[in-house]
C-alpha cells in the first residue's frame, strides 16, 4: 500500500525514535523504515520531512530523512528484477522537489541531498532528466552566495559522478557540459580569489580581541565556494577532454588555468604564518587549499601532459616545486602537506614517460611524419626544458639535500618511535608514499636516481662512505653523525638495482652491516632497523656465500626489544622466503630451536601489535613460512632424515594450535568495520588453509563461521578438504544468496560448484536439488558471454553425473540454452560461437544420456512460445533445429572435412566433446522423420571425421591421472578426482563406431527404400570415408 500525506506524522515519528539512544525504542522504528522503505511514496514522505518549514530546527530527523533517502536511490531507482522500484510519477515529483529546495541551510542536509542528486543524475540524465544543468545554470545567475554554494556543490557532485561513465555517448554527453560550464566556473573562480586574497589581507591585519569578535561568514562560505569551484575546474579539465598523450590535441585550458593557479598559490601562501595563530579556521581552509591546487595541477600534468609541457607552463611550476623543496621558507618546511605535493608534482615530471626521449629510430626517406613521430617530437621538446631545468649540479644538489634533510629522523620521529613504535613503522614503512613526506621524499630520490643512475651512484656510495666513516658501530650516542649514517643506510637500500653496480654487498655486509648488529644498546635500534631495511631490499643482490650469515641476522633481528625493528625484519624474511633463490637447505639447516623461535616469534608479534594492517602483514608473512615449509611436502623430501620430519612435525604442529586459530578468529572479528582489511585476512587465512592441504579439517571450527564472508577462502577449504563433512554441506544455500546480490565473483562460485559435485556426490543433489536450480537458473540468461563459459562445464558435470535426475531438476535453465542456441546472434563474434559449441555440447551430451527426456524438452509447448517471443519461428520442429545447429557451416573449421561437404560445428568444441556430438547425431537417425534422410550425408561426414579423428585427449587424460595417483598416494587431488570423473564418463565407454554401424541399421528398417535412396545419394568421398571409418569391406 502506498504512503501518503497522511502518513507524514508517523514517518516523522519513527525517524525520531530511530535516533533514541534506548534500543528498545530504535530497533522497532529502523525495523518499520526498513519495511516501509520499498513502498510506494516511502522517498515522497521523507522529502516532505527534509522540506518542512516548522522542522527546520529538527536538524537530526531531517538529516536522517536524507540519508534513508539517500540509500532508497540504491536500492530502488533502478527498476530491478526483484523490486519493482519508484514510481515514474513519484520519479518527477521528487526530481522538482530537490530542484526547489536548493538553498538547505544545513550543509550536512545539503552535501547529502547533492549526493542523492547526483546517483538520480547518473540514471536519468539526460534522457529522463535533460533540463538539469540548464536550470542549475539558470539559478547562479540570481543566487546569493549560500544558494551558489550549494549549487556548486551539487554541480561537483553530480559531475564526479556523471565522468565515471565510460561509454562514449556518455563522455560525448560529459564534454558538452564541460562547453557549457567551464568559462563561467573559471570566471567565476577568478573574481573569487580576488575577493579571498582581499580578505586575507583584512585578517592578517587584524589582532587580538576585536577579531574574535569579527564574524567572516560570507568570506568563508565564498572560499568554500571556490574550493568547491576548483574541483569542478579540474573535474571539466580531466574528464571533459580526452588525454593528449593519446590524441596530440592542445587542450587550451591547460596553458589559461595552471598558470593561474599557480599564481593563486604564490600569493595565498605569505598568508600561511600571519593568520595562523588568530584565525585558525582560515588558517585551516588556506592550508586545504594550497594542497588542493598543487593536486590539481599534478593530475592535470597526468591527463594531459603534453599541453603541460607547453613552456608557458612546465618550466614555471617545476622551478616553484624545486624551489620548494630546495631551499623553503622556514615556516613553509612546517607545512608538510604542501611540501609533499611539490615532490608529487616533481616526481610525476620525472618519471612521465612522454617526456622521455624515444632512441628509436627513423625509417630513411620517410616523408610522411607518423603519429609516434610527432609525439617524439613534443618529447624530445620538453625532455630540452627538464634538462635546463635540471643541469647535473643541480641534480646532485636535490639528491644531497633529500638525502641530508629530508631522510634524517627528527626529533618528533624519535619521539614519536619511543612512545609507539609499532605507528612509526606504519607511518614509516607501510603507508602509501605519498601520505608523509618522508616517505614521499624517498619515492622522489628513486625516480631521480633512475633517471641518473651514473651521475649519482658514486654520489651516494660517497655520502655512504662519509656517514660510515663519521660515525663507527661502536658509537651509542644518538648524534647527527649517526642520524645521517642512517639516512644514507635508507638511500643504498632503496636503489639496490642501481647501486650494486657501485657496491659489493658481500664486501658491505661482512665490514659493516653484521658488526652494526653486535651492538646491543637501545639507541643502535635506529641502525639495526635500517639493516634489516637492507637485508630485505638486497635480497636479489645476496649470493650464496652470504646467504646464510644475512638469515641468522633476520632471525637475530627479529628477537630484538624493539618492536618497529621486528616488524622491519619479519617483513625483510617474508621477501627472502617469496624470492625466487630462496634455499631452503641453507635455512633449515639453522639450529631447530632458531628455526621454531622464528615461526613463534611471528606468531607472538601477532598478540602485540594493534593497527590491523601490521597485524595481516605479519598473517601474511605467518602463512608464507607456512606454504614454504608445508608439513606433506616436507615429509616427501629425501634431503633429511627423520630427524627434520620430526623438526618439522612439531613447528607446522605449532602453526596450526587451536591458539594461532583463535588468534586469526579474533582479529576477524575484532576488524569487523575494516572492510578492506577483512580482505587481507580473508587472503591470508585461504594461505593458512592451502598450508594445512588435507590436515584443513582440523580448522573447520574456526573456518566454518566465516565462510560466507570469503569465498576464495571457500573455495580453497573445498579444494583442500579431503571429503564432504555435514558442516561444509550445510554451506551451500549461502552461495545462491551471494549470487542473487551480484555475479562479480561467478568464476569462483562455479568453482565451489563443481568441488561441491565432486566431493559431495548423490548426497550433495539429493540434499540441495532446489538450490542447485534455483542458482543455475539465476545465472544462465542474466550474465554476459564470459559468465556463460565458465557455468555451462559445471552443468555438464552435473548431467555427466547424474544423467536421469539433473536435466529434469534445471529444465528451465535448459531452455534458455536451447533459446541461445537458435536465436543465439551472430557467429562470428568468438565470444558467441563459444557459448553456442559449449551448449550444443551439453544438448548433445543429454541426448546421449537421456534421450526420453530431451525429445521431452524440445516438444514442450512452453519452450515453442519462448522461442517464438525470441522471433524463431514456430513451425519449425526444435529438434531437427538442433541438429541442424550441430551440422551448421563454420568456415572457420580447423578439422579436416571431405570435399564437397560442410564443415560442422562440431569443429568447434574439443576433441571429447566431438565424440559426444558424433554419439547424438547417430542416436538421430533412429528417429522416425523423413527430414533425417536429407540429412544423411552430413551427419555421416561428422560422425565418420570423430570416428578416424581418434582419441587423442582421452589417452592425455589417462596419463596425467596416472601421473598424478603416483605423486599423490594418500589422498587423492581436486585434479585427480576431476580426471577420474572424466574417465569414468559414459561417453567414454561408448563405441562411436559401433553406435552409428547399429543406428544405421535402425534407420534402414525404419526407412526401407528410402534410406538406400539416400545411401545412394551419399557423396563419393562421404562413402569412401564411411567403409573405412566402420571398416567395410
Amino acid at each position: 500500500m502506498a504512503l501518503s500525506a497522511s502518513d507524514l506524522p508517523a514517518m516523522y515519528s519513527l525517524l525520531t525514535n530511530s535516533l533514541s539512544g534506548e534500543q528498545s525504542v530504535r530497533k522497532p522504528a529502523e525495523a518499520a523504515l526498513a519495511q516501509s522503505e520499498n513502498r510506494p511514496g516511502f522517498c515522497s514522505c521523507l522529502m516532505e520531512v527534509i522540506t518542512a518549514k516548522d522542522l527546520a530546527s529538527q536538524v537530526d530527523v531531517r538529516l536522517m530523512a536524507s540519508v534513508y533517502f539517500k540509500n532508497s536511490i540504491n536500492r530502488y531507482w533502478r527498476n530491478r528484477r526483484d523490486s519493482t522500484g519508484i514510481s515514474n510519477e513519484e520519479k518527477l515529483h521528487l526530481r522538482q522537489k530537490l530542484l526547489s529546495h536548493l538553498r538547505e541551510e544545513n550543509y550536512q542536509i545539503a552535501l547529502t541531498l547533492s549526493v542523492i542528486i547526483s546517483k538520480i543524475a547518473r540514471i536519468d540524465y539526460t534522457k529522463e532528466w535533460p533540463e538539469l544543468f540548464s536550470f542549475l545554470a539558470q539559478q547562479l545567475q540570481s543566487a546569493d552566495i549560500l544558494t551558489s554554494h550549494r549549487i556548486f556543490m551539487i554541480l561537483y557532485r553530480t559531475l564526479k559522478e556523471l565522468s565515471t561513465k565510460r561509454l562514449t555517448s556518455d563522455q560525448r554527453t560529459f564534454a558538452e557540459i564541460c562547453t557549457q560550464f567551464f568559462d563561467y566556473s573559471w570566471h567565476l573562480w577568478q573574481t573569487d580569489v580576488q575577493t579571498i586574497l582581499h580578505g586575507f589581507s583584512a585578517l592578517a591585519q587584524t589582532f587580538g580581541g576585536d577579531a574574535a569578535e569579527l564574524h567572516h561568514d560570507d568570506l568563508y562560505l565564498t572560499c568554500e565556494r571556490w574550493f568547491l569551484c576548483s574541483k569542478i575546474i579540474r573535474q571539466l579539465i580531466i574528464s571533459g577532454f580526452p588525454s593528449d598523450a593519446k590524441t596530440l590535441q592542445e587542450v587550451r585550458h591547460v596553458k589559461e588555468v595552471a598558470p593561474v593557479l599557480l599564481n593563486a598559490i604564490q600569493s595565498l601562501l605569505p598568508y600561511y604564518s600571519s593568520i595562523q595563530d588568530h584565525q585558525p579556521k582560515f588558517w585551516d581552509l588556506l592550508k586545504r587549499a594550497c594542497t588542493k591546487l598543487m593536486k590539481i595541477l599534478v593530475a592535470i600534468q597526468q591527463r594531459h601532459p603534453y599541453s603541460f609541457g607547453d613552456k608557458c607552463v612546465l618550466p614555471l611550476i617545476t622551478e616553484f616545486c624545486l624551489s620548494k623543496i630546495l631551499d623553503p621558507e622556514p615556516h613553509i618546511m612546517s607545512f608538510e602537506q604542501f611540501m609533499i605535493q611539490c615532490m608529487v608534482m616533481v616526481k610525476t615530471i620525472l618519471e612521465s614517460k612522454e617526456y622521455k626521449k624515444n632512441l628509436t629510430g627513423r625509417v630513411v626517406d620517410e616523408n610522411r611524419v607518423t603519429f609516434e613521430q610527432m609525439k617524439q617530437n613534443i618529447s624530445s621538446m620538453v625532455a630540452g626544458l627538464l634538462t635546463s631545468l635540471l643541469p647535473t649540479d643541480r641534480v646532485v644538489l636535490l639528491c644531497n639535500v633529500l638525502i641530508r634533510r629530508y631522510f634524517v629522523l627528527t626529533a618528533s620521529d624519535m619521539e614519536e618511535w619511543h612512545q609507539n613504535p609499532e605507528s612509526f613503522y606504519h607511518e614509516q614503512d607501510s603507508v602509501l608514499w605519498s601520505e608523509k613526506l618522508r616517505p614521499c621524499a624517498e619515492a622522489l630520490y628513486i625516480v631521480l636516481f633512475e633517471n641518473h643512475s651514473q651521475l649519482l651512484g658514486p654520489v651516494v656510495v660517497s655520502i655512504l662512505q662519509e656517514a660510515m666513516s663519521g660515525c663507527p658501530c661502536a658509537v651509542n650516542e644518538i648524534t647527527p653523525a649517526l642520524l645521517l649514517k642512517d639516512a644514507a643506510y635508507g638511500a643504498a637500500a632503496y636503489i639496490y638495482y642501481e647501486l650494486s653496480n657501485y657496491l659489493s654487498f658481500k664486501d658491505w655486509f661482512n665490514g659493516a652491516l653484521s658488526l652494526e648488529l653486535t651492538n646491543d644498546h637501545p639507541n643502535m635500534r635506529i641502525i639495526h632497523r635500517k639493516v634489516a631495511l637492507i637485508l630485505g631490499q638486497w635480497v636479489s643482490e645476496i649470493k650464496d656465500d652470504t646467504r646464510r650469515a644475512v638469515y641468522c641476522a633476520l632471525i637475530r633481528l627479529l628477537q630484538e626489544n624493539d618492536l618497529c625493528v621486528r616488524l622491519t625484519a619479519c617483513r625483510s624474511l617474508y621477501f627472502h622466503i617469496e624470492d625466487a633463490t630462496f634455499n631452503e637447505n641453507e635455512f633449515l639447516d639453522l639450529l631447530p630451536v632458531q628455526v621454531l623461535n622464528t615461526i613463534s616469534v611471528l606468531i607472538a608479534r601477532v598478540t602485540e601489535v594493534t593497527p590491523y594492517a601490521n597485524k595481516l602483514m605479519l598473517f601474511f608473512q605467518k602463512s608464507a613460512i607456512s606454504v614454504r615449509f608445508r608439513l606433506p611436502e616436507i615429509s616427501s623430501r629425501s634431503w633429511r632424515t627423520g630427524e627434520s620430519s620430526g623438526i618439522f612435525s612439531k613447528a607446522f604442529s605449532l602453526d596450526v594450535s587451536e591458539e594461532n586459530l583463535l588468534i586469526e578468529l579474533h582479529a576477524w572479528e575484532e576488524s569487523s568495520s575494516e572492510s578492506i582489511l577483512q580482505i587481507q585476512l580473508l587472503t591470508a587465512l585461504k594461505n593458512f588453509v592451502v598450508a594445512l592441504g588435507y590436515q584443513s579439517p582440523k580448522s573447520y571450527g574456526m573456518l566454518l563461521p566465516i565462510l560466507r564472508s570469503g569465498i576464495n577462502l571457500w573455495e580453497a577449504t573445498l579444494i583442500n578438504a579431503p571429503s564432504m563433512v555435514p558442516e561444509l554441506l550445510g554451506y551451500f544455500p549461502c552461495l545462491v544468496e551471494i549470487l542473487e546480490r551480484s555475479f562479480d565473483h561467478l568464476k569462483v562460485a562455479t568453482n565451489i560448484i563443481e568441488d561441491y559435485v565432486i566431493l559431495g556426490g548423490r548426497e550433495f543433489v539429493s540434499l540441495h536439488a532446489s538450490n542447485i536450480a534455483k542458482l543455475l537458473d539465476l545465472v544462465v540468461g542474466n550474465v554476459n558471454d564470459r559468465g556463460l563459459l565458465s557455468v555451462i562445464p559445471v552443468i555438464d558435470i552435473l548431467v555427466q553425473c547424474f544423467p536421469m535426475e539433473v536435466p529434469q531438476l534445471i529444465s528451465s535453465t535448459l531452455q534458455k540454452l536451447i533459446i541461445m542456441c537458435l536465436t543465439g546472434g551472430d557467429d562470428h563474434d568468438p565470444s558467441k560461437a563459444a557459448v553456442k559449441a559449449a551448449s550444443s555440447a551439453l544438448l548433445a551430451r543429454i541426448l546421449v544420456m537421456n534421450t526420453n527426456y530431451l525429445a521431452q524438452l524440445t516438444s514442450d509447448p512452453s519452450l515453442s512460445i519462448h522461442l517464438q517471443k525470441s522471433g524463431f519461428p514456430s513451425e519449425e520442429n526444435i529438434l531437427l533445429c538442433l541438429v541442424n545447429m550441430w551440422l551448421e557451416k563454420n568456415p572457420e573449421s580447423p578439422f579436416p572435412v571431405h570435399e564437397g561437404a560442410k564443415p560442422s560445428s562440431v569443429d568447434n568444441v574439443i576433441s571429447f566433446q566431438k565424440k559426444t556430438i558424433g554419439l547424438a547425431l547417430s542416436i538421430i537417425l533412429t528417429l522416425r522423420l523423413p527430414q533425417v534422410l536429407d540429412k544423411l550425408d552430413q551427419i555421416m561426414s561428422v560422425c565418420t571425421s570423430v570416428i578416424m579423428g581418434g582419441s587423442e585427449d582421452l589417452s592425455e587424460e589417462e596419463s596425467s591421472s596416472d601421473n598424478v595417483s603416483s605423486s599423490k598416494p594418500h589422498v587423492p587431488s581436486k585434479e585427480l578426482r576431476r580426471r577420474q570423473m572424466k574417465l569414468s564418463d559414459p561417453i567414454n565407454q561408448i563405441s562411436l563406431e559401433n553406435s552409428v554401424r547399429d543406428n544405421l541399421q535402425t534407420c534402414s528398417s525404419l526407412h526401407g527404400e528410402s534410406f538406400n535412396a539416400a545411401i545412394g545419394r551419399l557423396h563419393p568421398s562421404v562413402l569412401n570415408q564411411l567403409k573405412q571409418a566402420l571398416k567395410m569391406p
